[in-house]
C-alpha cells in the first residue's frame, strides 16, 4: 500500500489537484494514508469519518429517503458521500466509502466484507462494489487500498 500512497502523493502535488474523503467502515484509515506524506496538506483538504447515519445527513447532507430506501451500505450511498464531501470541501476529487467491516452488521444480502467505494471528479464518478474476506482490521485495510486504487485510475 506504500507504494500507491507515493504514487498518488506525486501525481496530486504534480498536477495540483486537491481531494477530500468521506469514510465509514475504513474509520479514517483512509484519511490516514493520503495524510501520511509530508506535503499532503497541499492535496488533502478535508477527511471525515460518517460513522453514523446522523452524520451522514446533518454533515454530508444525505437524505434519509437514500438512506432508507438503499440502506447505508450502498451504491447510491457511496456515491451520495463522494459527491458531498467533494462539495463541501470544494475540491477536484472526492471518495466515498461505505461498508461492514464486521463481524456485526451483517444482513442476508449484505454479509461482512460488503463495501461500496466512489470516487468522483467534476465529470466523472466511478462506484464500485466489492466483497473482501478476513477479519475487521483485514477488510477495513483492503477497503482502503482499493479506493485508493480506484483514485489512482481517475487520476
Amino acid at each position: 500500500m506504500e507504494n500507491i500512497v507515493k504514487q498518488i502523493h506525486k501525481i496530486l502535488l504534480k498536477i495540483g489537484k486537491t481531494i477530500a474523503v468521506a469514510e465509514s467502515c475504513t474509520g479514517g484509515l483512509l484519511c490516514g494514508l493520503l495524510t501520511q506524506n509530508s506535503g499532503s496538506s497541499a492535496y488533502f483538504i478535508l477527511g471525515v469519518v460518517a460513522y453514523n447515519n446522523k452524520v451522514k445527513k446533518s454533515i454530508l447532507g444525505i437524505s434519509a429517503s437514500l438512506l432508507k430506501k438503499n440502506g447505508t451500505v450502498s451504491s447510491p450511498v457511496a456515491r451520495a458521500m463522494a459527491k458531498s464531501i467533494r462539495k463541501i470541501a470544494k475540491t477536484d476529487f472526492g471518495i466515498g466509502v461505505t461498508g461492514i467491516a464486521g463481524p456485526s452488521g451483517k444482513t442476508p444480502s449484505k454479509p461482512v466484507g460488503t463495501v461500496f467505494i466512489s470516487v468522483t471528479a467534476k465529470n466523472k464518478t466511478i462506484c464500485k462494489k466489492f466483497h473482501f474476506t478476513g477479519n475487521r482490521l483485514s477488510v477495513r485495510k483492503k477497503s482502503a487500498s482499493k479506493a485508493l486504487e480506484l483514485l489512482k485510475a481517475l487520476l
